[in-house]
């Protein structure tokens, strides 16, 4: 991605501030499908990178540049991830810098499956304003089939089976494996990482029916905190998971 041509736009452009608020209330759905590919033994996903708000302040200005993050984790709070960009007049950042970003600094995300582009706001809203040609020359400069700039899709197979919206399929696929996994392992019910997420926190935050409902009737602990004090409702309800906060 460093290599991809840069393309500017003006940030108070309505089409813009409109894309980064889509990319934020949508990103809980790029975060689902990066927690899956991180589990896949062959890897599904062509690209997965998140552009983020950066600020420094220089001669009593505020500067703010989006750039673009891969290398990607998530705690329901927090995004973590290496520069992938360059700062164009920024010098607080550097290409490859590893960086961590509070989640309501989002400017946009994506994703790619063979080659077709999921989320990509901001990048719809550019290319909206490109006469055809131009959408040609940004589209081959980023190797990416965008698509139709005026139907973003958010999750894979969105039209063909939109139950994709409430659950990944991997999710219900897993079902059995998890069940194994949890008579084989029961400590991994109780057990807390550095920051004190346990496996239902983590599932919570990746919004997996199927495993909450598979974590919860095997005897994980609702009433668990992170460090930070949050519970796993606290964070379906933060991120808006409809369909877990009822099992919570």
């Amino acid at each position: 991605m460093e290599n991809t041509s840069i393309f500017f736009a003006d940030g108070e452009n309505p089409k813009m501030i409109e894309a980064h608020k889509k990319a934020q209330e949508t990103f809980k759905y790029f975060w689902r499908e990066l927690s899956w590919e991180y589990r896949r033994i062959i890897p599904g996903l062509d690209v997965a990178c998140v552009k983020l708000a950066f600020t420094q302040e220089i001669d009593d200005d505020i500067l703010v540049e989006h750039m673009w993050i891969n290398d990607i984790n998530f705690d329901g709070d927090t995004i973590y991830g290496t520069l992938v960009n360059q700062p164009d007049e920024l010098t607080n950042v550097n290409n490859g810098d590893e960086v961590q970003i509070p989640v309501n600094q989002i400017s946009d995300w994506l994703f790619a499956i063979e080659g077709k582009t999921y989320g990509a706001f901001t990048i719809h809203a550019m290319r909206s304003e490109m006469s055809e040609d131009e959408r040609k020359e940004h589209d081959k400069a980023w190797g990416l089939e965008f698509g139709d700039y005026s139907d973003i899709q958010v999750v894979s197979d969105q039209k063909e089976k939109p139950e994709n919206l409430v659950e990944h399929p991997m999710s219900k696929n897993m079902k059995d494996s998890l069940v194994d996994f949890l008579k084989n392992n029961p400590n991994e019910l109780t057990s807390k990482d550095e920051l004190g997420y346990t496996f239902l926190h983590l599932e919570t935050i990746a919004g997996n029916q199927s495993s909450v409902e598979i974590l919860l009737q095997s005897g994980a602990d609702t009433k668990a905190k992170t460090n930070n004090g949050k519970t796993a409702l606290d964070f379906a309800k933060q991120l808006n998971w409809e369909h877990l906060i009822p099992l919570l």
